[in-house]
């Protein structure tokens, strides 16, 4: 009862494997006469055990203690998982003596008990010592007290096992949440430290306090509002309004309203004055992001704006006076635009004042670990989980095309999170849930939330297609099963509204010329 007291009282002040292991074969060997007690465990340099913990046996002894799987008596009960009896080491041509010399034991019978060691059903090492074998005390009583000391073994190795993990996950986390804090790596939100990038950021802050227009130009997906945003924030408007106009998603009908206001009564509906974007920027900042898909007639009374700093309200006469920093943005060639006539050439020149680069994430692959960090906290702190990734993970995620830039990248770690069956995901993980969206690597199309309604046996997220990805006749014919309504034939398509309406525009303008 004294043995297992200390043993427990050993393992309550912590689980420090080497002094409660090492005192726990030391008390046998005073206690009970257990001598050389030695626990041997999987050897992490190779394929066979290695005594790991040993009282009364010299490091020498220690390091010649190494076994096979069912070689010598050791070996066997590790492999067998049984417990083992000898009776006479002088008698047992299985008994090694490999670890301790015949010289170095007492000249009498010396017994050797060999206990296996288990974690859940499997054998993971083996408990041993030498005993006098004429003894008053019982071998049984001997047995017992071993195989308490085994069980014990088992339940400590189960333990540090898993506080090991736990403590390797914390300080993974605790790691990528000290990167993804790193001051210099989150300015203004923007993740990264790769020179392209910090090109980028050099020329937004050298421009901040200027008033001319900047032009943000980069592929979908590449950050502009992000951008936009650090403009503002990093120059004299940084107090004032940032509005924000997605000129893609306004119906065409609508454009004038939304950017200069409508005076009450100026169509049907409008049953109050209301300001427009470019108002309520006042002395702020505006980004068009997709500037590109402006109509004709707006283009030219944006570009009224632009010279004269006032606007008309729709239904209006009056000159309203605004003070607006202009920042706009497109993944479309403008240059080409104009030459073809779809945009015009002064209002080109007015935007392309200050045109800026962003890179693609193509051009920052170093920024993808970090990226992946920052993704990764903000998801597990918005969503109360705690979600880790693998260095090597990491390391695959970084290695992956992304045509979708950041956006794609973003979404997927978000999907992870989310749909994650255990708190540390590898390697294997990753490429499963790559499996799920399609059964491919992202080689070449960026996989992105659908945004409408989808079949059960469709990917979970969208493809990116390029703008020539469909022929006219695929829109028409979509267009005419669906009796006339873009939205159903987008969702024929695998589109979103927006992508389809953009790619029948082109195709209208290809045609004419004209918008």
């Amino acid at each position: 009862m004294f043995l297992i007291q200390e043993v427990t009282r050993l393992i309550g002040k912590g689980l420090e494997m080497e002094g409660v292991l090492r005192e726990m074969l030391h008390l046998l060997s005073e206690l009970l006469g257990l001598n050389r007690g030695r626990i041997v465990l999987k050897d992490p340099d190779g394929d066979g055990y290695r005594i790991a913990y040993a009282y009364g046996l010299t490091r020498a002894e220690m390091d010649r203690g190494r076994y096979a799987p069912g070689e010598g008596i050791t070996g066997r009960v590790i492999e067998d998982g049984h417990l083992v009896i000898v009776q006479d080491i002088d008698k047992e041509p299985l008994f090694l003596g490999r670890a301790v010399e015949r010289t170095r034991l007492p000249p009498g019978v010396v017994a050797f008990l060999v206990l296996p060691i288990r974690v859940g059903h499997r054998t993971v090492g083996a408990l041993a010592c030498h005993r006098i074998r004429h003894r008053e005390r019982p071998l049984a009583d001997d047995l017992a007290m071993l195989r308490i000391m085994v069980t014990m073994i088992g339940q400590l190795l189960t333990l540090n096992e898993r506080v090991g993990e736990k403590t390797r996950a914390l300080e993974a986390r605790n790691e990528m949440l000290a990167r993804a804090l790193s001051a210099d790596r989150v300015r203004y939100g923007i993740i990264g430290s790769s020179p392209a990038l910090l090109k980028a950021i050099a020329q937004i802050e050298q421009v901040s306090a200027a008033q001319a227009s900047v032009l943000l130009l980069g592929e979908s997906g590449s950050g502009k509002e992000l951008f936009a945003r650090a403009l503002h924030l990093a120059g004299p408007r940084r107090n004032k309004p940032f509005i924000k106009v997605n000129c893609a998603a306004i119906p065409e009908s609508l454009f004038e309203s939304e950017l200069f206001g409508h005076e009450r009564g100026a169509f049907t509906g409008a049953v109050a004055s209301r300001p427009g974007w470019f108002e309520q920027a006042h002395q702020g900042t505006i980004f068009l992001d997709e500037v590109g898909e402006l109509p004709a007639p707006l283009q030219a009374k944006l570009l009224r704006v632009l010279q004269e700093s006032v606007v008309v309200r729709l239904g209006g006469t009056r000159e309203i006076k605004v003070d607006t920093r202009l920042v706009a943005a497109t993944n479309r060639d403008l240059g080409a635009d104009v030459a073809r006539g779809v945009f015009r050439e002064d209002l080109f020149y007015r935007l392309n004042v200050i045109p800026i680069h962003l890179p693609a994430l193509s051009e920052r692959r170093e920024d993808i670990p970090d990226l992946v960090m920052h993704v990764l906290a903000r998801t597990n702190q918005e969503n109360a989980r705690n979600v880790n990734l693998t260095d090597a993970a990491v390391r695959h995620l970084a290695g992956l095309p992304w045509p979708g830039n950041v956006r794609q990248l973003s979404n997927f770690i978000e999907r992870l999170v989310l749909l994650a069956p255990k708190p540390v995901l590898g390697v294997a993980d990753v490429a499963a849930a790559l499996a799920e969206l399609g059964g491919r690597e992202l080689g070449g199309r960026e996989i992105a939330p659908a945004s409408m309604p989808r079949a059960a046996s469709d990917p979970a997220y969208r493809p990116y297609l390029r703008a020539n990805s469909h022929r006219a006749q695929d829109l028409a014919e979509a267009l005419a099963r669906a009796g006339g309504n873009k939205s159903r034939a987008a969702q024929i398509l695998g589109l979103t509204e927006r992508q389809f309406a953009y790619r029948w525009r082109k195709i209208e303008m290809d045609e004419t010329g004209e918008i």
